[in-house]
């Protein structure tokens, strides 16, 4: 994190609040951490703008993606997610913070979901892209 910082810092002004992807309190219990809320600590951190862990959250398991094919990923997150306190989201851009980026199923899910509660925006951020 520390390589990407002035990049990270560079495009503080183009949101508002950080929001990581949530996993499952179980998958939080056999992992120990989720490792898209530390990068997120570490984002937030490097710019001063404010984490919230507690409006996107997964509603139910799903098969790890990078299992599956493009359209299984699609099925697979299909209503994994929920968002709470939508109030707190109005108007706002969302940095929305996943580890890794392959097909994008995961992130437009979830983004839908932040839009739909009244995000102005949602930008998103990944420490790594799989290969095309």
């Amino acid at each position: 994190m520390r390589l990407l910082r002035g990049h990270i810092q560079a495009m503080a002004d183009r949101f508002d609040v950080i929001v990581p992807l949530p996993v499952t309190e179980k998958r939080l219990r056999e992992r120990g951490f989720n490792q898209s809320f530390i990068i997120a600590e570490e984002i937030g951190g490097m710019t001063g703008k404010p984490l919230n862990y507690n409006v996107l959250f997964k509603t139910k398991e799903t098969r790890d993606q990078y299992l599956l094919s493009r359209q299984e990923r699609r099925s697979n997150v299909r209503g994994a997610f929920a968002v709470k306190n939508n109030k707190e989201m109005a108007k706002m851009t969302v940095l929305l913070v996943d580890d890794l980026f392959t097909t994008g199923s995961t992130a437009r899910e979830a983004s839908k979901l932040l839009l739909r509660a009244g995000a102005h925006k949602v930008v998103l951020f990944t420490l790594a892209r799989t290969p095309s």
